[in-house]
């Protein structure tokens, strides 16, 4: 049996999984916010629960925010920030008294999609998570790729390509960096420049509903969009060709980018053409957790 636990921002996932793919049970919970003992507690519990009613132990994997920093042994670059710079996969390993693996979120995803899921069969897989962030992840024939700097998919952190004049010096990042693809390509981006371009203030979801009645500039701002991430994606693909991206989080549902973006990217990527496909996730909110079962 596998156990994997998605350990959010506002909630913690776990599922147990069998030898043959299938959810033997499912079970969420408020994550406990800026505390990070809370954290542990909260996950320690869930895993004995789920034990418990199962009648036996299984491995168990965690999708984290965040890496584990292979200099400092200590968790970085997590927006769950009372995460950072603690020995979470150490601690949570005492406090189970067992060994247990993590990765990052954006990582369990994308090796989820790929072991069985949109990209499944597919030989190199980029997944990309773009919500209230900008996650991404590389697997190669079903395994994760992996680093000495463990940022390996690490796109949003990148300057937008081929910015336009109107696109610089860009909006600052929570990284420090300025222009960062995130800034542009996540939710909190796309609302930004709505409310800035045309004076009112709408989440991405709202923006693609007022799109699809009609309003222009609503579809003026998602065409950029769909612009923008062509050029993020192309990027990509010039450096490491993947077979399929794989698209998960909150605007991975608007329908229309799975047409128009590699319709655009052609422009961008060094090739006479492009065979490379775009796909939604199949396992939707569930890809992390199931990922972070797959770790093991």
């Amino acid at each position: 049996m596998r156990i994997g636990i998605d350990l959010g921002g506002t909630k913690t996932e776990i599922i147990a999984m069998d030898d043959n793919n299938e959810i033997l049970l499912r079970r969420r919970i408020d994550t406990p916010h800026g505390d990070y003992q809370g954290a542990i507690r909260a996950i320690v519990g869930l895993i004995e629960g789920v034990e418990k009613d199962l009648g036996h132990p299984g491995s168990i994997g965690i999708a984290t925010p965040g890496a584990i920093s292979p200099a400092s042994g200590l968790i970085k670059n997590a927006n769950s920030t009372c995460l950072n710079g603690k020995p979470f996969d150490r601690d949570l390993s005492v406090a189970l008294g067992r060994e247990i693996r993590i990765a990052n979120d954006a990582d369990c995803f994308t090796l989820s999609e790929a072991v069985d899921g949109a990209a499944a069969g597919a030989a190199t897989v980029f997944g990309v998570i773009v919500g209230t962030g900008t996650g991404g992840g590389v697997v190669v024939n079903q395994k994760l790729l992996s680093g000495p700097n463990a940022i390996a998919g690490e796109w949003g952190h990148n300057p937008l390509p081929w910015p336009k004049s109107d696109e610089l010096p860009g909006h600052e990042c929570y990284c420090g960096q300025r222009a960062c693809i995130e800034t542009f390509l996540s939710g909190p981006g796309v609302s930004r420049h709505y409310a800035r371009n045309f004076g009112q203030t709408l989440t991405a979801k709202e923006i693609v509903e007022q799109a699809e009645q009609g309003n222009k500039d609503a579809e003026t701002s998602l065409q950029l969009y769909e612009n923008r991430m062509a050029r993020a994606l192309a990027s990509i693909i010039n450096v490491i060709d993947p077979h399929v991206i794989v698209l998960g989080g909150g605007l991975s549902n608007i329908k229309r980018i799975y047409k128009n973006v590699p319709a655009i990217w052609g422009e961008y990527v060094f090739s006479d053409r492009v065979d490379t496909k775009l796909v939604q996730a199949r396992h939707g909110d569930s890809s992390g957790v199931r990922g972070a079962a797959w770790l093991w």
